[in-house]
């Protein structure tokens, strides 16, 4: 499955996506805010493609699609559609060397209106560490309205981190003023 742009394409991971995936993963300012540690091996990205290789991105589950731009891989986005099959949690990551063009904007934006015009959702969710105000000012741009803040709900490499909780309708996505 692809989504496309006009200037990115949301597809499929492939074996040849290791190395770069690899590379922005650990990339100390991509992981801070994220799950994973850095560095993030070559051999973990290869074993991170060959499970989205098995994985149906139709299917109740995480999926991350590939984000590419000019044939070159610059990040990914998440989704992880419930067993109700309505409503999801999303999720995003940029290469730092392509942060600032929009294309997180792009890419989110492009699953959105995939999740809730063609698959039908009722509603999407998000979260992200409070100190990320980026991350925070992107889903609010995107018409995510923030539904709550929990302070040192997370233990994160090392720290326990407060968690912004992100929520948007289909109704009020449909009712955004694009």
């Amino acid at each position: 499955m692809r989504l496309t742009t006009e200037r990115m394409v949301l597809r499929p991971f492939t074996a040849a996506d290791a190395p770069a995936l690899a590379a922005y993963r650990s990339d100390p300012d991509v992981a801070r805010y994220q799950g994973w540690e850095a560095p993030f091996s070559l051999a973990q990205a290869e074993e991170f493609v060959r499970e989205l290789a098995a994985a149906d991105p139709t299917a109740p589950g995480w999926y991350q699609f590939a984000v590419e731009v000019d044939g070159v891989l610059v990040g990914d986005v998440g989704v992880g559609l419930h067993e109700n099959r309505m409503q999801a949690d999303l999720g995003y990551t940029l290469a730092t060397a392509h942060q600032g063009r929009g294309y997180a904007a792009e890419a989110v934006g492009r699953l959105l209106e995939y999740l809730f015009e063609v698959r039908g959702l009722h509603r999407v969710s998000a979260e992200c560490d409070a100190r990320n105000v980026r991350s925070a000012r992107l889903l609010s741009r995107l018409g995510f309205r923030q539904e709550g803040h929990r302070v040192q709900a997370t233990w994160l490499k090392g720290e326990w981190t407060d968690d912004l909780l992100f929520g948007l309708l289909t109704v009020e996505w449909f009712a955004r003023t694009p």
